[in-house]
């Protein structure tokens, strides 16, 4: 601790630490959410106020909003690496030792303490609540092999410290907050606002120096539970979280999120994104439990597993979607949307409906413009465009009707589609965005697709 002195290191709170480090990245105009998206104008700034206030903070919204996501970027605010006592069971710092033990070992060594060095990623606690979740989990209680050690009951020194005393110095973050029993979260409020401990009997003063954050479905959703109200009065602040609201920060969590095994043209992301929009404002879904970015992710991904699925059995050289794959992602949709009561049986009429609804507005976004009249024309002569499962992309292209003009050019460079397989989806999008304008038809028997 002697060596700490003479190099100059400062003590800080750690909301004074957030408190900085937040405000220097604003000053120097570097993003201290990094992955986040949406919520620019609404979320950070209310986060960020409550940081620099020094606020507990708990979030409210819908599952799928990134909660969790955001909570986790909080780790970026604190400093990267920490002195805390070499030992200590609560990670004091040198200067301030709070517990006994560490309290006796300072008095006793001086500037011989020795210290090690804590990084960023070790302060950091996350915590799903759960409702088997206990007193002891968060906050602590009597260790029985210290009892058995010899050490009398009314020794402090017996108590072994929960998740909460543990992050000293730190931020705990408890997810579904509403799903800790009632008395749990009681067992919380000393602990938020008056930084004591009461266990047993004891009532132990620590100076715990801990950022409490929460995040919890609203409450009128959250059959499972609530969060009582003087605990909701300990918070600082409550924001409310949201879906995306344009489309392309929609587009970019899919991207960013996304593991995809194969390529997915940019247009077929674009479908997902708005699907996941038409069911949010779907009249049969209930908007109550609501419809997580999740949705979406997966569906992007199953859609890419299935053009690598086809690319395989097929023998293809390259894997890419194509609008035909895009099936595949309503089967994922079935289990994580919850529809109204009176749309039981109907489940997959609506979610087929709204994927063509995207797919329309995403044919129509960007395609509007390009003659397609001979493609309709040599249609209606009797030409038959045949594609599935089983037809790869050069067989595509190759049953395609030879036209007068350069329409499959233009579709593919609208699209900048380059490769076989980029321009057997881009075509096969205008192919769709015909048949949904009703100007072709489609008949379907799941394995081969044939517009006519």
């Amino acid at each position: 601790m002697g060596e700490l002195r003479v190099s100059g290191h400062q003590a800080r709170g750690l909301r004074a630490e957030i408190r900085e480090n937040l405000l220097h990245a604003l000053r120097d105009g570097r993003d201290p959410w990094p992955g986040l998206h949406g919520f620019t104008d609404t979320v950070l700034p209310q986060l960020e106020r409550a940081l620099i206030a020094g606020h507990d903070v708990v979030l409210l919204g819908e599952r799928g909003q990134g909660k969790t996501r955001l909570l986790r970027t909080l780790l970026g605010l604190l400093d990267e690496w920490t002195p805390v006592i070499e030992g200590a069971e609560l990670g004091e710092h040198p200067y301030e030792p709070i517990t006994h033990a560490s309290q006796r070992r300072a008095a006793e060594l001086g500037d011989e303490l020795p210290i090690s060095w804590r990084h960023r990623d070790e302060r950091y606690a996350e915590k799903l609540a759960t409702p088997d979740t206990s007193v002891a989990d968060l906050i602590g209680d009597v260790d029985p092999i210290k009892v058995a050690e010899g050490r009398r009951l009314s020794d402090v020194e017996t108590i072994h410290f929960g998740l909460i005393p543990r992050s000293h110095r730190g931020i705990v973050a408890i997810n579904e907050l509403p799903d800790l029993a009632e008395r749990i979260q009681v067992a919380m409020l000393n602990v938020m606002e008056e930084r004591d401990i009461q266990i047993r009997g004891y009532v132990l003063r620590l100076p715990l120096d801990v950022l409490i954050v929460a995040s919890a479905n609203p409450e009128d959703y959250t059959n499972r539970g609530r969060i009582i109200t003087p605990l909701k009065d300990r918070f600082g602040a409550q924001i409310r979280t949201h879906y995306p609201v344009e489309l392309g920060d929609e587009v970019a969590v899919i991207a960013q999120e996304a593991h995809l095994v194969a390529t997915v043209p940019p247009t077929l992301v674009e479908i997902l994104a708005r699907f996941t929009r038409e069911l949010r404002g779907s009249a049969a879904v209930d908007q109550r439990s609501g419809v997580s970015a999740r949705l979406s992710i997966a569906g992007a991904e199953t859609v890419a597993a299935a053009a690598l699925r086809r690319a395989t059995t097929q023998h293809e050289d390259e894997a890419v979607a194509r609008v035909i794959d895009l099936a595949a992602a309503l089967e994922v949709s079935r289990g994580k949307v919850e529809f109204e009561s009176g749309e039981e049986g109907r489940e997959d009429e609506i979610l087929g409906y709204l994927l063509r609804m995207a797919t329309a507005a995403t044919a129509r976004e960007h395609l509007h413009g390009i003659d397609l009249d001979s493609l309709v024309a040599a249609v209606e002569a009797g030409a038959l465009i045949t594609t599935g499962e089983h037809v790869t992309a050069k067989e595509f292209l190759a049953g395609l009707p030879s036209l007068p003009d350069s329409a499959y050019a233009e579709v593919c460079a609208r699209l900048g589609a380059n490769t076989d397989g980029e321009r057997a989806a881009a075509i096969e999008l205008a192919l769709e965005g015909l048949y949904l304008a009703r100007r072709i038809s489609k008949d379907s028997d799941g394995d081969e697709t044939v517009y006519g």
